[in-house]
């Protein structure tokens, strides 16, 4: 599929790796079909959820392992019957940023997190019913993990 995207231009994207979410994200439900763009020189831990419909929607996410390892999402039992997995580690996880300046003052919301079945294709924006997370965590007050996986 030709796809124009907000920070890429017009890219080839293989319907393969187009992400489906049935409820879509929170305040855009009507768009169901998104895109995983890394951006370049990232080492996949900074990306673009990119809207497969409007090519202006396009949203900065981060793997949120590499700047905080012992991150531990866990959805409920019907959240993971949605995602078609028995357990939260099956999945890949990310978190929206919201970029500001300097950087170090971006935020990301680790409360509400896109979870990923990479079998499937099949995704969900939750929210975490702990109280650990937050959804403005301040991305100068965090560590990098160092190496994260890519999921």
């Amino acid at each position: 599929m030709r796809l124009q995207t907000k920070y890429f231009g017009e890219l080839d994207c293989p319907d393969h790796e187009r992400l489906h979410f049935p409820r879509g994200l929170f305040g855009f439900e009507e768009e169901r079909d998104f895109y995983l763009l890394p951006f370049e020189g990232s080492g996949g831990s900074l990306l673009c959820i990119q809207s497969a419909q409007t090519p202006g929607l396009a949203f900065v996410a981060v793997n949120p392992f590499h700047f905080k390892p012992d991150y531990a999402p866990a959805l409920t039992d019907e959240e993971l019957q949605a995602l078609g997995v028995q357990r939260s580690e099956e999945l890949c996880f990310y978190v929206l940023c919201a970029v500001k300046e300097p950087v170090g003052e971006s935020t990301l919301n680790l409360r509400c997190p896109v979870a990923v079945n990479d079998q499937s294709q099949e995704a969900m924006q939750v929210i975490l019913e702990t109280g650990v997370y937050h959804m403005h965590h301040k991305l100068g007050e965090l560590s990098l993990g160092g190496e994260a996986p890519l999921c």
